[in-house]
């Protein structure tokens, strides 16, 4: 019978330290890292990304980092081929990969598969959006009921954009999102010994604080600008959605203060942490840590024996 390779997998809300914990773990284990971030993945976007600096990633590989141009899109189908085919050579090399992030899409799509939807089609969207406009969005939630009555359950009528996306994939498909996802749901071809990184809220909002206001200093908006003054960029994309760029693609929009922008970014940032733990929390056999401490990991038996291949 063929073994699943293990995974070390470490992740948590955002400021939680997870690069802080891998990159200790990586000066005494054979450790490849590979990135589980969706605004990592992009080009040109450094300082309100985190991403390890250019000496870390010579001392220490790095994967999925700076593979695609902001203007491109990234799936979470996307995440799941690339990181298959990283973290297989990572093993064929006799080395630990090491997933690090916290784009909580992406690990499930590791974890539990994915389904594989069809591209937006233009058109679609935007007949279904011009009945909205004539009819309203509880119209539409009715239109789903009726050909998918389980996503209909789970898609709040006043949510447009998902209601929109289960009528497409419907039209285009014939078949409800329902069954496209449980016929995406499959067994990981991975071992994946999850650990999660989860302070104390108040200590972690200090942390987010404290990160917003270093990257700021050294020139998280000055970024923001190149990419603003690109021209070919715009704040729809999702890599222009993504936290901290929003905001200040807004002040820079002149649509919002500086004191607005930071704002805004703080508590962005802190509904995205909320939303991280409330995900993680539900997350069967997830072992958890309140810091980034590697002796507090190194005592979990099973991770040691991973780390040691």
């Amino acid at each position: 019978m063929n073994v699943k390779p293990r995974v070390l997998v470490i992740t948590g809300p955002t400021a939680s330290g997870k690069s802080q914990l891998a990159e200790e773990l990586a000066q005494e284990f054979p450790i490849e890292i590979v990135c589980v971030d969706s605004a990592a993945v992009y080009r040109g976007m450094d300082i309100g990304t985190a991403k390890p600096s250019s000496v870390v990633r010579k001392r220490i590989p790095h994967h999925l980092i700076d593979i695609r141009d902001p203007a491109e899109i990234y799936s979470a189908a996307d995440f799941l081929d690339d990181s298959t085919t990283v973290i297989k050579e990572i093993v064929n090399r006799g080395k630990v990969p090491c997933l690090v992030g916290g784009t909580m899409l992406y690990l499930s799509a590791l974890k539990n598969g994915i389904a594989r939807l069809p591209p937006a089609d233009a058109d679609i969207r935007q007949a279904i959006l011009s009945e909205a406009n004539k009819f309203g969005w509880p119209s539409i939630h009715k239109r789903l009921a009726e050909v998918d009555p389980k996503s209909a359950s789970r898609i709040n009528l006043n949510d447009p954009q998902r209601l929109q996306r289960a009528i497409e994939v419907y039209t285009i498909t014939g078949r409800s999102l329902s069954e496209h996802h449980e016929e995406g749901n499959q067994t990981s071809p991975f071992d994946l010994f999850e650990v999660a990184i989860i302070p104390e809220r108040e200590m972690l909002h200090r942390r987010i604080e404290r990160r917003l206001a270093a990257m700021l200093e050294i020139g998280f908006i000055e970024e923001v600008r190149g990419l603003f003054s690109r021209g070919d960029l715009n704040s729809q994309l999702p890599s222009m959605k993504a936290v901290g760029y929003r905001q200040i693609w807004s002040y820079l929009d002149d649509q919002i203060s500086f004191d607005d922008m930071r704002e805004q970014a703080l508590v962005a940032t802190r509904r995205l942490a909320k939303h991280q733990c409330t995900w993680l929390r539900s997350w069967p056999g997830l072992h958890v840590l309140e810091q980034a401490d590697s002796k507090e990991l190194l005592k979990i038996p099973l991770a040691s024996t991973i780390l040691q291949i």
